[in-house]
């Protein structure tokens, strides 16, 4: 899941207009028709991720559009140029005198994102999260994501693996406040943590989700914390960010990277030996639940109010066997 700091609002409009087409071309932006009429709006789908053109998300898309095409269903996709609020709800609030059947999406803040999504839903729109979710859960019928409190365990006993006896401490970069999904990861992390007492959380650093600030979190930390044998990177930027870090200072391979997601960048870096481990989410099957609980909902079938899809710790040993998991480009 991808993040970044806020656009001027002014430039919203014209970022939502230029949004880029299709998931097969290698972006996430904009895809399938914009027929109007709400009577036929009932086989009508549309998916809002948290960002374009990254992987994480090109691969939710591909899971979502193999499924609705397969349940009869058209689903269109628009996402904004950065996870911002602003800029997402310009999209959603874009719908509201032509709303789809069921909207899936990312909602890039908790809180911010309540109000845009509501509206949606009074206008009959059944409401599908995917990725993150509102804290209010009243609105959606169903949320798709994966287990990331346990995600952020699971990181936590990799890293232990990783530095074995060896004492130490451990950096969580995480992203911006308020994304439930990065702020799970962050307190798994740090609640597994506590079972391996050679290692000690050295707090956690928010970068809002720009790869130049990881990089500088972690320059800092090095010189502050000369036991540092660990950080842990809570999605993509974080961890390329990391990584740049971790290369100016010289420090590849002597401290223990793992990071989330499995991105070509990461895994080009896992090979590369920027990373010792990655933990690989599975968004394709995001997406597909993402689509059949959105459908039940709609065709009045019975619908889960919460799925995880599945995690995956993956290392260099290990890589070819798990090429499976890595995020694609296009679909």
């Amino acid at each position: 899941m991808k993040l970044s700091k806020t656009f001027l609002v002014a430039g919203t409009l014209a970022t939502a207009a230029a949004l880029v087409a299709a998931c097969g071309s290698g972006q996430v932006g904009e895809s399938g028709s914009g027929d109007s009429g709400n009577s036929a709006n009932s086989k009508k789908l549309a998916l809002v991720p948290g960002t374009q053109a990254e992987p994480f998300y090109i691969s939710m898309q591909c899971g979502a559009q193999d499924e609705a095409k397969k349940l009869g269903y058209e689903l269109t996709t628009q996402a904004p140029q950065k996870f911002d609020a602003a800029l997402q709800t310009t999209i959603v609030n874009s719908m509201g005198s032509n709303p789809p059947a069921a909207l899936l999406i990312t909602p890039t803040d908790d809180h911010a994102m309540l109000a845009p999504i509501q509206q949606v839903k009074n206008r009959g729109s059944k409401i599908v999260e995917v990725d993150t979710s509102l804290k209010d859960q009243s609105v959606a019928v169903s949320s798709i994501s994966s287990n990331n409190n346990e995600g952020g365990k699971l990181a936590a006993q990799t890293m232990a693996k990783l530095a074995g006896d060896k004492p130490g401490s451990v950096l969580i970069l995480d992203t911006i406040a308020g994304t439930s999904t990065t702020a799970a990861r962050a307190k798994g992390f740090q609640d597994e943590l506590k079972k391996h007492p050679n290692l000690k959380a050295a707090g956690i650093q928010f970068t809002q989700n720009e790869p130049d600030q990881a990089a500088a979190k972690v320059t800092a930390a090095l010189a502050s914390t000369p036991d540092l044998v660990g950080i842990f990177a809570t999605n993509l930027n974080t961890g390329e960010g990391a990584a740049t870090g971790l290369r100016n200072a010289g420090k590849i391979g002597k401290v223990n990277l793992v990071g989330f997601d499995a991105s070509p960048s990461e895994i080009d870096g896992m090979k590369k030996g920027e990373y010792q481990a990655l933990i690989a989410q599975d968004p394709a099957q995001i997406g597909t639940k993402g689509v059949d609980q959105a459908v039940a909902a709609i065709e009045g079938k019975p619908v889960q109010r919460q799925l995880n899809a599945e995690l995956h710790a993956i290392t260099k040993d290990d890589l070819d066997a798990n090429a499976k998991y890595f995020y694609k480009q296009s679909c």
